[in-house]
């Protein structure tokens, strides 16, 4: 099922994107004696969140026995009041006042009180959908605040993305609000498949694994997927899974820009709603694809000072390594939480590990508030931001400047991927 409108070529309007979404929530049928939670992106998601918080409130409040809203941080760090604020475009005691009844959760993953299992996705079930890359049982487990409510929606954006393919939907749930057993394989798995081959793809094996975790959450799911290039609105669609899919293909076609050609030298920029390494990875992910074997790719962000607020510990551990680095001293590694060797591969690229030899396809500098003992610490190349003239950088050639960066994939009109198995081909 599917309601909505999107069209690649018009853009929604504030008053009419706030007309559609109304017309959506109230046919829902919600009920007074339903009690209905909203889930919704945190801040290193852009999109009209604020819009989309204030027209479920003025439609639902009155409407429903009880509505409240979590924040899916995943494993982001927990919101301060004044970046709730931000996000929501309200004032926390206005709006308590207005609404005593509403609240605002966080989800903290690793807080075991809140994580409860649900399921298992088998051995036998996981190795079938992974195409044999994952072989163990794998535990379910999410946010038990869910169990208290009848009716579930999840809203926000859909991009093209690193570990699932594409973003929103179900995303939402894992692992939005899931505990760190099904995320921590959820990043992992994608990680095996690599990057360059799974952003941008609709169906992928991660995302039939979510879509097997939530199966055994047994509550109606309203998906309400919006489509965003540049913080406009293109398109929403609300629903179960083809509204998700309806999205990603709108998603596709805003957010997926084409380059004739690959670049030595890449030079991403990362917003400031990027504020750390681990959030601004994105800005490697997107363009991963477009540099040239031995290029360079530069995450441009002076404003960032850590590499991970939740995770830098692990990080400093392991470093920033390719794939493959992990996979052939896996005794080694193989008690690090898969989130964080994901995460790892996914900034530092592909790339081959030959007798005890690391060689990644690019090279991948920061040029940000992160000292240059610590990039080297981490594996990860330094250069001085202040040394970075961006005028300079468009007039030279063979580079390619990308602003704001994080959100929109580029690709090769040719079609070509990097892929790990080429690169085995020729170094061997």
């Amino acid at each position: 099922m599917k309601i909505g409108t999107g069209n690649k070529n018009e853009v929604l309007s504030e008053q009419k994107f706030g007309s559609i979404l109304q017309n959506i929530v109230i046919s829902l049928g919600l009920e007074k004696k339903e009690k209905v939670l909203v889930i919704i992106p945190d801040s290193t998601r852009s999109g009209p969140t604020g819009d989309v918080f204030r027209v479920i409130v003025d439609t639902l409040y009155h409407r429903v026995k009880k509505l409240d809203f979590m924040i899916a941080l995943g494993t982001h760090p927990v919101m301060t009041v004044e970046n709730i604020e931000k996000l929501l475009g309200i004032n926390c005691q206005k709006f308590q006042e207005k609404y005593p009844q509403t609240q605002i959760f966080q989800h903290c993953w690793d807080d075991e009180k809140t994580i409860v299992e649900i399921g298992t996705i088998t051995a036998s079930e996981i190795s079938r959908i992974s195409r044999g890359l994952l072989n163990e049982d794998i535990p379910v487990t999410i946010n038990r605040t869910i169990l208290d409510y009848d009716h579930i929606i999840l809203a926000g954006p859909v991009f093209p993305h690193e570990v699932v393919g594409f973003s929103g939907g179900y995303k939402y749930l894992f692992p939005g609000i899931s505990g760190p057993h099904f995320l921590h394989k959820f990043h992992w798995l994608g990680a095996l498949i690599t990057n360059p081959k799974i952003n941008g793809v609709k169906d992928t094996p991660v995302r039939e694994a979510i879509n097997k975790a939530v199966s055994f959450i047994n509550k109606p799911i309203t998906q309400i997927c919006y489509v965003v290039k540049e913080k406009k609105v293109y398109g929403i669609f609300a629903g179960d899974n083809e509204a998700w899919s309806a999205a990603a293909d709108l998603s596709a076609q805003l957010n997926i820009e084409y380059v004739d050609r690959s670049y030595n030298e890449v030079l991403s920029m990362a917003p400031v709603m990027y504020d750390d390494i681990w959030t601004a990875g994105k800005c490697m992910y997107k363009l991963e694809p477009i540099v040239s074997d031995g290029g360079n790719l530069i995450i441009y962000a002076p404003h960032i000072t850590e590499v991970s607020y939740t995770h830098g510990k692990y990080i400093r551990q392991v470093g920033y390594h390719t794939r493959d680095y992990f996979l052939k001293q896996w005794e080694r590694f193989k008690n690090f939480p898969g989130g964080i060797l994901a995460h790892s591969t996914h900034v530092k690229g592909i790339g081959t590990f030959l007798d005890g030899i690391e060689t990644p396809r690019i090279n991948v500098y920061l040029a940000t508030g992160i000292s240059k003992q610590v990039c080297q610490q981490i594996n990860l190349g330094y250069i001085n931001p202040d040394e970075i003239n961006i005028d300079d950088f468009r007039k030279k050639q063979d580079t390619f400047v990308v602003e704001n960066a994080g959100e929109i994939l580029f690709r090769l009109k040719s079609g070509q991927v990097p892929d790990i198995d080429k690169l085995y081909e020729r170094r061997k």
